[in-house]
Order: C-alpha cells, then sequence, then structure tokens
C-alpha cells in the first residue's frame, strides 16, 4: 500500500491518494480543492479509484468530490451525522469564507457509528470520532490513522463551528489513544505525528489522562 499527499486549497488541507502498486485499487481521502492536480496523479499511475472517503463535510474537505467523481465514478463515503453538513458547506464557504463551490454529490454510503469495510484486501476501519463536527470520523488501516480535523500534531480540530462539541472531542482522543503507539497519524491539516507523541505531548491528551 502507498499513500500519496496533496495540500490543497487556500486553508492547506491534506489530501490523501491510498493505492495498491500492484491491483491499482484506490481510495481517496478529503479530495478538497485543487480537483486537476490530484486527478492528474491518479491518471499517471493508472488507478481505479473506488472509494472517495470524507473524514467530514466542511468545505475545505470536500471541495472537488465531485469533479473526482464525474472523472472516476468512485463511490462516496460519509458518516450519516455529517449530512446536514455537508449539504450546507457550499453556503457556508460562501457566507463565511467568500469562497465558492459546487453543490457536491449525494453519498452513495453513509457510515452508521462504525463500520469496517474491505479494500483491495485490507480492512478498512471507520471510527465516529465527534466533536469537530458530529459525523468526523477517522480511517484506520494498516497501521495508518487518517484523523481529519479530530487529531493534529500538537492539537486538535475547532469546535466553535456548528455541531462541534469539546467534551465530545476529548472523548474522541480518548478512543484513539486505544491504537497502538506506533500508529501513524495522518491529519486533515499539517505535518504526520504517531499516537505514541500525541499522548506524552499534546495538550488536549493531558485533559483526559
Amino acid at each position: 500500500m502507498k499513500i500519496k499527499k496533496f495540500e490543497v486549497g487556500p486553508l492547506l488541507v491534506n489530501c490523501y491518494v491510498v493505492y495498491d502498486e500492484q491491483t491499482k485499487d484506490a481510495f481517496l481521502v478529503d479530495p478538497g480543492d485543487e480537483p486537476d492536480l490530484v486527478l492528474d496523479f491518479i491518471r499517471q499511475e493508472g488507478l481505479n479509484v473506488k472509494y472517495i472517503i470524507c473524514t467530514h463535510g466542511h468545505f475545505d474537505h470536500i471541495g472537488a468530490v465531485k469533479e473526482v467523481k464525474d472523472e472516476t465514478g468512485a463511490q462516496v463515503i460519509l458518516h450519516k451525522e455529517e449530512l446536514e453538513i455537508y449539504k450546507n458547506s457550499p453556503k457556508v464557504a460562501k457566507d463565511f469564507f467568500g469562497i465558492e463551490i459546487e453543490s457536491q454529490p449525494e453519498p452513495d454510503i453513509l457510515i452508521d457509528n462504525e463500520e469496517t469495510v474491505k479494500i483491495f484486501h485490507k480492512e478498512i476501519k471507520f471510527l465516529h470520532t465527534p466533536g469537530h463536527s458530529p459525523g468526523s470520523m477517522c480511517i484506520y488501516t494498516d497501521g495508518y490513522l487518517f484523523t481529519g480535523d479530530t487529531l493534529f500534531a500538537g492539537s486538535v480540530g475547532r469546535t466553535d463551528l456548528m455541531g462541534g462539541n469539546m467534551e465530545k472531542l476529548l472523548s474522541s482522543l480518548k478512543k484513539l489513544a486505544s491504537f497502538p503507539p506506533d500508529t501513524l497519524v495522518l491529519p486533515g491539516h499539517g505535518p504526520k505525528t504517531k499516537i505514541e507523541f500525541e499522548k506524552k505531548n499534546n495538550p488536549f491528551y493531558h485533559e483526559i489522562t
């Protein structure tokens, strides 16, 4: 399994292309902007993108979903508690940030709490991790944990937006703390980190230990 990261859009969202070098099957995490950049890589590698996974529905994480889906035919995965935010994102982006994005396609798969699916012979586990938003979720596979805006290196996602809740976010951090110490955390913004490092150094983890 290989992972290619792109920093996209004005808020520098981490978009990840996760793929199998042999089968060329792939899934995307958070295609927030600059679809041509991501699609050029997909074409160059000859990838078959099966799923577009949105860790949550904020505009900076979903802005290129439509373009990627239109070209690849991939199925869009979102947590069911995030549907309202996902649908309202174009209005929020314009009203509060002056950024225009298209309405995004209806999700093909709505995750209900926590589920596991198989993608290129690997188990992909979806974890409901509310706090930054009601339907935020993290994705775990093969020692990698994609955390969206739930957990960053040295910080966490903000909770002052619609549906944010610090108490729930701290509970979600506690859930993530159960992963093996060397689990590699790939967040929605900023550099990668590890669970062990965050448990020791992230000030928000000090509030739950």
